[in-house]
């Protein structure tokens, strides 16, 4: 290898070893050091664009935060080296820092100085780009300026961790997490609430931040909401459960109770009921979910004396009228109105939540949906009449999410295009509470923002985003005596990489006054909604899982014996699924919809007089049974019971007069017993209901023999053509050749009546 080198050096000559030489120390000298490239900077210089990403011009942190990352794009390519400044107003020396990446983070140490530097005074941050080489070079450069603010957060925040796409969440909301800690926190907040296998959602406080309300799916309904007392060790039991489906129960209209709050005094909690929502998996991971109420009015719940009322003012059923937020005295109620829309593909059913099919006007068509700001006087439930707040309502956009600061002098409410939840457009505005000019909030990022709560203080404002991730972040704003908020302040640490954040709530409550929840109220009709879900996803597998856990907790569970007969059915289990039905039944042996399933399979194996027996009981039970009418007409018809198929098939019609099917099956009854005028109106409908439904040779061979018996002879010769067509099309060969005798015969008497005519 010497010797290698040796014959090299040699051969190249002197001068030449000398240059390579000179070119190598340049290139292996030293790094520039601070002060090097400090005096090489000009102020006024034309550099390069260097951006400061985060923070932005005139942030203001709170006095707790915790270090941030400060990041940075830099449009010279050339530039490797980065040294960032700051510079104070008092204090003494600045502080400098060199940087290899374009991004930096202070250690606790250095962070709690700049902070103490820059309390209510701005601190200058310059960044300058540098490039080695044979002289270094001042390539780019930006510079912001920080503040840090007196005005502590002061409050935890309470919040929630949602998997994406939405729709995994909703099939296994055990994923679902909640988190609680305060900003000051140099790790991210613990988990409180985990592995609950059914939704939970649209948490609030009180202000004294004793009590805890949140949605939560129990037993069989989805208005349930459950209210319970701050511990650190707490338990959502079933005691503390409520369901918003006993106001005016007698009505038979589920409810799904939609973004409750509960009072500052925690007295009365006021929720959206007898509503109906747009509730579609949309395809944009970070906007995967269209989520907004259609229909719906104001209910107050009382807990001292357990009453449920509407709430004047705001239950009119002209209106959908959601989302209620309480003033800080619990004197006023903000709320979202918008004109209640009922749906073309859903008008007259009471469905809850409309599926993506049922909702193409909007997910399709683009039909907007604008929602406006009302109040109206609490007055202890008795409500008041429902005032539009100027700045919030009749502007064109969508006004939703309303929230007093606690001191009442303002509202902070969110504006999009259309729509409510989830909308990449929406961003923060604020008004008078009393109403006026609407400002944009400063803090608004460049995509979503939304999910807001004043900390208890009044001088901090928690909001989420999606500037950065499809993963929802959590942000900080300071509001000051204007109502002027400043730029965002990250909350870096509190989210997780592969989790959306919602609903963040401050509790007037100390960083530790939630250590654990647990619940107390799971049971068997939790898993059967949650195999629901899975069932309506396609996930058959998980869905049968999820009906046999509940199964296990409850063999008598009869909703889950029907879930897993049908999802058995769709795996072909077929002697499975029966005899899940049939212990469906042996549980509840007045449940239609096992009855009606269980007709279907008797049907399917031939056992006809089963599938009879079932379906008239369907009928008893439920007498606007359609299918069970249809399949009970078509069966009796099938064994020659002509006269209560027809009673049947006409019922069915009533019910639905624009099913083609079971028109053509009446045209059928009716042929049969010579009751041509009644046949054919039925025909007649159901072809013009479905033209391609003509499938029948018996229909048309009944017809000609109508026809026949009537000496409508050119009418018979058409009716037994079309059997005979249809009758050859399905292979019928004896059913064709007794066609063709007929047709063959009505052809010579409707050219005999023809000839005779003309002899006439």
């Amino acid at each position: 290898m010497r010797k290698s080198v040796l014959y090299i050096a040699a051969s190249l000559g002197a001068a030449t070893i000398i240059i390579l030489v000179l070119i190598a120390i340049v290139f292996r000298r030293a790094e520039p050091g601070i002060e090097e490239i400090r005096a090489l900077h000009r102020d006024g210089e034309p550099y390069s664009g260097l951006t400061i990403r985060y923070p932005l011009d005139e942030t203001l942190f709170p006095p707790e935060s915790v270090p941030p990352t400060f990041q940075w794009n830099d449009a010279n390519p050339r530039s490797t080296l980065w040294l960032l400044t700051i510079e104070f107003q008092v204090g003494g020396s600045r502080m400098d820092f060199l940087c290899r990446e374009p991004r930096w983070t202070p250690d606790p140490g250095q962070w709690d100085a700049i902070k103490a530097r820059s309390t209510e005074r701005d601190a200058q941050v310059t960044i300058l780009g540098a490039g080695r080489g044979v002289s270094t070079r001042i390539l780019s450069a930006g510079r912001i300026a920080i503040r840090t603010s007196k005005d502590e957060v002061g409050a935890p925040l309470f919040y929630r961790e949602v998997n994406l796409p939405f729709v995994d969440a909703v099939k296994d909301p055990s994923h679902i997490r909640w988190r609680f800690g305060a900003v000051s926190s140099p790790q991210q907040p613990p988990v409180i609430l985990e592995n609950l296998p059914v939704c939970g959602n649209c948490h609030s406080f009180c202000s004294d931040g004793e009590t805890l309300a949140m949605d939560v799916d129990y037993a069989n309904s989805k208005g349930s909401y459950v209210i319970t007392r701050i511990a650190e060790e707490m338990v959502l039991a079933t005691s503390d459960i409520i369901t918003w489906n006993d106001y005016r129960k007698k009505d038979g209209e589920q409810t799904f109770g939609l973004l409750s709050q509960v009072s500052p005094d925690g007295r009365f909690v006021v929720s959206t009921v007898k509503d109906k929502s747009v509730f579609v998996p949309m395809p944009p991971l970070a906007f995967s979910q269209l989520f907004f109420p259609v229909k719906g009015i104001l209910c107050a719940y009382d807990r001292q004396t357990r009453t449920f009322q509407s709430l004047p003012g705001a239950d009119d059923p002209q209106y959908v009228q959601s989302n209620p937020a309480w003033s800080p005295d619990g004197k006023t109620i903000v709320f979202a109105r918008a004109r209640a829309h009922d749906l073309k593909h859903t008008k007259g059913k009471g469905k809850v939540l409309l599926t993506r099919e049922e909702c193409k006007e909007f997910t399709e068509d683009g039909k907007p949906f604008l929602f406006d700001l009302y109040r109206i006087p609490f007055n202890d439930g008795k409500g008041g009449t429902p005032e539009p707040i100027e700045g919030a309502s009749n502007n064109g956009m969508s006004n939703y999410f309303a929230k007093y600061s606690p001191d009442g002098k303002w509202i902070v409410f969110c504006k999009a295009k259309s729509y409510m939840l989830l909308q990449p457009d929406s961003e923060l505005y604020i008004i008078p509470a009393e109403g006026g000019e609407a400002r944009r909030l400063r803090a608004n990022t460049s995509r979503m923002n939304s999910w807001h709560s004043f900390s208890p203080n009044g001088k901090w404002l928690a909001f989420s985003s999606k500037a950065n991730s499809p993963y929802t972040q959590l942000f900080l704003t300071h509001i000051d005596e204007q109502g002027r908020s400043s730029p965002a302040v990250l909350l870096e640490h509190f989210t997780s990489p592969d989790r959306a954040v919602n609903i963040p709530e401050f509790i007037n409550a100390g960083p530790t006054a939630i250590r654990k929840i647990r619940e107390e109220f799971l049971n068997d009709y939790s898993f059967v909604r949650a195999g629901n879900e899975f069932f309506k996803a396609g996930d058959t597998d998980n869905a049968i899982q999820e009906y046999q856990n509940a199964l296990e907790l409850n063999p008598d569970n009869a909703e889950a014996h029907c879930g897993l007969a049908y999802a058995l059915e769709q795996k072909d289990m077929l002697q499975e699924s029966v005899n899940h039905l049939l212990e469906a039944i042996s549980a509840e042996p007045n449940r239609v919809d096992a009855r009606y399933n269980l007709g279907q399979a008797m049907a399917r194996q031939g056992r006809l007089d089963e599938a009879v027996s079932h379906f008239s009981l369907v009928v008893q039970l439920a007498p606007d049974h359609i299918k069970a009418h249809g399949n009970l007409g078509s069966i009796l018809l099938a064994q020659g019971e002509v006269r209560p198929a027809t009673a049947h098939l006409f019922e069915a019609v009533r019910i639905d007069p624009n099913n083609a099917g079971t028109q053509y099956s009446l045209a059928l009854a009716l042929t049969d017993q010579r009751r041509l005028d009644e046949a054919l109106e039925h025909y007649s409908k159901a072809v013009r209901l479905q033209p391609d439904i003509d499938i029948s040779p018996a229909l048309h061979y009944g017809l000609a023999m109508n026809y026949g018996e009537a000496r409508r002879f050119r009418e018979a010769e058409q009716s037994a053509s079309k059997a005979l067509d249809l009758a050859r099309a399905a292979g019928d060969k004896a059913f064709a050749q007794e066609i063709k005798k007929w047709l063959e015969i009505y052809k010579e008497l409707n050219d005999s009546v023809k000839t005779n005519d003309k002899k006439e």
